[in-house]
């Protein structure tokens, strides 16, 4: 959420961010929001002025009555009840009004780096740098549901009568592999100074609103009935929400925190041919990063944690590409943003495996984030990346592992988390 003042003292550059977003249909907010914002400082300033002569009056009342001049002390005291009473008109004046505002403001996107790249959707994405030499193997890699059946490790019949679509059992070595890359993507960030988090798994609707932005809240969260409750989409949402309403002392940032979660989400609309089996689904496991940090670090903190993904997969021998996502492409909160794609000798293409973004101070001014510095308190800049989400992995580890006899090769750095196995079979 950008601060109010900065909008009324720059309503043009705010104008200026919303086309380069391709959101036209915002830019009328900005002038009602000012205007808002002009109406509830003037009902407030009238409420203060009112609450000092009210003040001025009690004394005259108090004053009086010491003389013995009743009949004025009551003439006083009508005065004050009026004001009373004006006082309280005021007051649910600027609470609706304060309310409108803030309403709005939550729909008019972040400022968006310089650096970002003017686009008008996912492809318009610039490509960063590739890491790792992609290989086609001269044998045909099957789609990822069939190589997983043949080897006994997935069964979707059974959780589709369960469950519904979007959902899958994982048995056997598919299963401890599933595992094994959430345990080793643990460990990898704890080695990288980061602090192990187990979260919960539902966030209150506050923090929900406090952390996304409504269109993405509509399109991910499920609800529980009857609770002011929903499901996290990622563990990020409640990693954020730990800090809310809190004033965290200067000298202990940055907050370096990496937390695992299962992940439900609704995932709307239709998709594609590639993007059944496990690649979307309402149910998943993850391992997050999530960092707070002051202002001026949050660009360096920005560059390490997108880092740190591409480091995890290339430990894994998989390649993979980092791609800078366009202005369109990015959610109203985020300010920056890189997703890391990994190489499919199947598709022959990159897919996306884990995305890092820079929020500025947007969640931390919603949650009341703040830093008590040397100089006063100012509000923290949060971030966050997928360390790995081993559906999608999954499908990236199948794939570049797989051999042509159709066992699948396991990485030195896996082979302790799969019992010392060095092949599924």
């Amino acid at each position: 959420m950008i601060d109010m003042k900065f909008l009324r003292e720059n309503p043009d550059a705010v104008k200026e961010n919303i086309k380069k977003k391709f959101q036209d249909h915002k830019l009328p907010l900005v002038d009602e929001v000012i205007e808002l914002d002009a109406e509830a400082r003037k009902t407030q300033q009238e409420a203060d002025n009112l609450r000092a002569e009210r003040n001025k009056l009690s004394k005259q009342i108090g004053a009086l009555m010491a003389q013995g001049k009743k009949e004025e002390a009551e003439e006083v005291k009508k005065q004050v009840a009026a004001e009373a009473q004006r006082l309280e008109e005021l007051a649910e004046k600027e609470k609706e009004l304060n309310e409108k505002v803030t309403k709005i403001m939550m729909t008019i996107p972040n400022i968006i780096d310089p650096s970002v790249p003017i686009g008008k959707n996912d492809s318009e994405n610039v490509e960063i740098q590739k890491y790792g030499e992609p290989v086609v193997p001269d044998f045909e890699i099957p789609y990822h549901t069939d190589i997983m059946e043949k080897l006994n490790g997935i069964d979707l019949d059974s959780a589709r009568k369960v469950a519904g679509n979007g959902f899958y059992y994982l048995m056997g070595d598919i299963a401890r592999l599933h595992s094994a890359v959430i345990s080793y993507a643990r460990d990898f960030m704890i080695d990288r100074g980061f602090t192990y988090c187990i979260p919960p798994f539902m966030i209150r609707s506050n923090v929900v609103t406090g952390v996304m932005s409504f269109d993405e809240m509509d399109a991910m969260m499920y609800k529980i009935e009857g609770e002011d409750l929903y499901l996290i989409g990622t563990s990020e949402h409640s990693m954020i929400g730990k800090f809310i309403d809190t004033i965290i002392p200067e000298n202990e940032l940055p907050k370096t925190l990496t937390s695992y979660s299962p992940c439900f989400r609704k995932e709307k609309g239709a998709h594609g041919l590639e993007e059944r089996g496990v690649y979307r689904i309402h149910q998943f496991e993850k391992q997050e990063m999530i960092v707070v940090c002051k202002p001026e670090e949050s660009k360096m903190w920005f560059e390490k944690l997108w880092q740190n993904t591409v480091d995890l997969f290339r430990s894994m021998d998989i390649p993979v590409r980092t791609l800078e996502c366009c202005s369109g492409d990015l959610a109203d909160l985020k300010v920056k943003s890189i997703d890391v794609e990994a190489w499919s000798p199947r598709q022959k293409k990159y897919f996306e495996v884990g995305s890092c973004s820079n929020l500025g101070d947007a969640q931390a001014r919603r949650l009341k984030i703040r830093v008590n510095g040397e100089n006063g308190k100012y509000f923290a800049h949060t971030l966050n990346n997928t360390v790995v989400a081993p559906p999608r992995m999954l499908i990236a580890f199948l794939e570049n592992n797989l051999q042509a006899d159709g066992s699948i090769r396991i990485p030195k750095v896996l082979q302790p988390y799969m019992g010392g196995k060095t092949e599924i079979r």
